[in-house]
């Protein structure tokens, strides 16, 4: 019998990889800053330059003096004349005035356009897809009217309110890992008073932050909290394939037959689903379980053992996109580092672009 699959559990994904692609989304941001620098400057010298051609008061009241007054400023225009400085004639050229330019400063607030259920999420209120059940719902004003259309385009001038108060757009991201504990539901509150993982976090933060995706009740491991939307609707999107990796410990030892259905794919009520990597975490004891698996459905883990007559006693995600909980304790949080940001945002970029590059055309 072959004992290829019973190997121990390693994760597909190389560190190598791994560097690879922070080295290239390093690159990519030196360049659009660099461009951003560039861009900055320009800007600077248009507004020097058209404050500097844009005609003063000074110079429209020279035209209103009287003729005397006239005939020494024809004087002072001259590109040159001559003035005796200690007996010596000289060719002397006088600067010109120089007045202050009128920088006109840009408005604060940006009028650029974005669907409603983006807005409210850059809020730092929920999540994307969540936002859109908000608006449906009529939880949302715009200008004083409720706006049940998640796609209405709004800007920041415009009045957007959630339970009577005005949203106003977070400009301070904040991205944080949570060892989730037990008992604890991945909600941002609760009207049966249990226990959320917000109360983990109260004190990380005067932001208002959610957490991407959802562990049950009775999972633990690593969970993403933040207010960053846009992050949040990808991490979140079938299309990235968002790797997760679990460790389950079943009731009973999982046999060789049932640990080759999962790798072929089982058939649930939801349609079928198959496992991307599978092992035994721990060679002694077969029902210690690693699984790797993208999907994002429901309880999808305990459902592929529950189907095939196995309880799980427990679940713990050991790994999530890039990130894991070493170094963590249970129950603990801390930040993200820029570095693990970047590579989130930069996460499976290629794949969701072969992706998009492959659908068929209408």
């Amino acid at each position: 019998m072959s004992q290829a699959p019973f190997q121990k559990f390693v994760p597909k994904k190389k560190n190598s990889l791994i560097k690879e692609e922070f080295k290239q989304a390093k690159k990519k941001a030196k360049k659009e800053r660099a461009a951003a620098i560039d861009r900055r400057f320009e800007e600077k010298r248009q507004l020097k330059a058209a404050a500097k051609n844009a005609p003063t008061p000074a110079t429209q009241n020279k035209t209103s003096h009287s003729p005397k007054q006239k005939k020494v400023s024809a004087i002072e225009t001259n590109f040159t004349y001559t003035k005796k400085v200690e007996g010596i004639k000289k060719d002397y050229t006088p600067e010109p005035v120089k007045t202050a330019p009128k920088i006109v400063k840009p408005s604060s607030i940006s009028t650029t356009e974005m669907p409603l259920n983006k807005y409210v999420a850059h809020c730092g209120v929920c999540s994307r897809r969540d936002a859109v059940t908000l608006i449906k719902e009529g939880k949302i004003k715009v200008n004083n009217e409720v706006v049940k259309e998640p796609a209405h385009k709004v800007t920041e001038r415009d009045n957007v309110q959630f339970n009577g108060k005005k949203l106003f757009v977070s400009k301070n991201l904040v991205y944080i890992l949570l060892n989730k504990p037990k008992d604890y539901i991945t909600t941002t509150d609760d009207p049966q008073g249990r226990k959320t993982v917000l109360q983990l976090t109260k004190m990380a933060t005067t932001e208002r932050i959610y957490p991407v995706g959802r562990l049950d009740r009775n999972t633990s491991g690593v969970l993403l909290l933040t207010n960053d939307g846009e992050l949040t609707q990808k991490l979140s999107h079938p299309s990235y394939n968002i790797t997760k990796v679990y460790e389950a410990k079943l009731d009973k030892s999982l046999t060789k037959a049932d640990f080759d259905k999962i790798l072929n794919g089982i058939k649930l009520e939801d349609g079928e689903i198959k496992a991307d990597s599978l092992a035994y975490a721990d060679s002694k004891d077969k029902s210690i379980i690693g699984i790797e698996i993208h999907s994002g459905r429901n309880r999808i883990v305990r459902r592929i053992f529950e189907h095939l007559g196995y309880d799980v006693k427990g679940l713990d995600r050991v790994m999530y996109a890039t990130l894991t909980k070493k170094n963590v304790e249970r129950g603990k949080w801390r930040f993200l580092s820029e570095k693990e940001i970047r590579l989130l945002k930069y996460l499976n970029i290629s794949h969701k672009k072969i992706q998009t590059n492959q659908k068929p055309t209408t």
